[in-house]
């Protein structure tokens, strides 16, 4: 990591960071745990917890990447080790804070790229389902093994999978319990580009950087929109977009778009 990286990182806990690029409009959310193939501690998902509350409310980030340190995996899911020692009060106890960190990155306002390589399985898979896209690069594995340990995805992978894959599809990935490679991921819709091996993170943040030169009440406004609209009939989903729609409508950034697209320059986002 460069010396300017350094500069601009932020730590959450011993093993999460936030490092800022495209001047602070572009957010790196790092899994940074290494030595545990960062498997989600109860500590860890406080962490990320913490960081992604401090994302939610910084309204200069435009996007969100979430990365990893570890060069054989992005994230294992939860931690067995701890969990082994676990009375099942100390798991119950636990529960809140693994909630948070999962829902933490699910409800993060702007739009979220997880940055996928080597081994995303379990809690680590629902991380980056709980992003908005999945760039995974040739190493890629992913899956959602809970049922091989008797409990079920809980991070979110019952709901997620399905709604990008649909029910049929997500039911046989987790009953079945099975890993799958990038190649097959792609194509089942697991994950969403696949980049050859070792250009994850550049392509993700090349992605957000893209994202994050548009308007950033536009940006919340759409990702509110799909998120909300999802799964809602036609006619309500609707109503959805037309209250996004109105809340951007009206807005500086609206103004200052339409301005510069005819005046042929390009946009100096107001904000929010």
């Amino acid at each position: 990591m460069s010396e300017q990286q350094h500069q601009q990182e932020q730590r959450h806990g011993e093993w999460v960071a936030v490092r800022r690029h495209e001047g602070g409009r572009v957010a790196e959310l790092v899994l940074d745990r290494p030595k545990a193939m960062n498997a989600v501690s109860t500590a860890m998902g406080r962490a990320i917890a913490e960081a992604t509350a401090a994302l939610a409310a910084d309204t200069a980030v435009r996007a969100v990447v979430l990365t990893s340190t570890n060069e054989r995996a992005f994230c294992v899911g939860a931690d067995l080790k701890e969990r082994n020692s676990f009375t099942d009060a100390d798991l119950a106890r636990q529960r809140p804070h693994a909630r948070a960190a999962y829902t933490g990155v699910l409800e993060l306002p702007v739009p979220a790229i997880a940055a996928v390589h080597g081994f995303a399985l379990g809690g680590g898979y629902e991380l980056a389902l709980s992003c908005d896209l999945i760039v995974a690069d040739e190493t890629a594995v992913v899956g959602l093994p809970e049922v091989s340990v008797g409990v079920i995805p809980g991070g979110g992978g019952t709901q997620l999978l399905p709604r990008r894959v649909g029910a049929a599809r997500a039911a046989e990935i987790i009953f079945s319990a099975r890993r799958v490679e990038a190649a097959e991921a792609r194509e089942l819709g697991l994950v969403d580009r696949v980049v050859p091996a070792g250009r994850d993170r550049e392509e993700a943040l090349a992605l957000a950087a893209r994202i994050a030169a548009h308007s950033p009440v536009g940006l919340r406004a759409a990702k509110r929109a799909l998120r909300v609209g999802h799964g809602l009939d036609l006619r309500a989903g609707l109503e959805v977009e037309d209250a996004a729609w109105r809340s951007v409508a009206f807005s500086a950034d609206r103004a200052e778009g339409v301005a510069a697209f005819n005046e042929k320059r390009t946009p100096d986002w107001p904000g929010l």
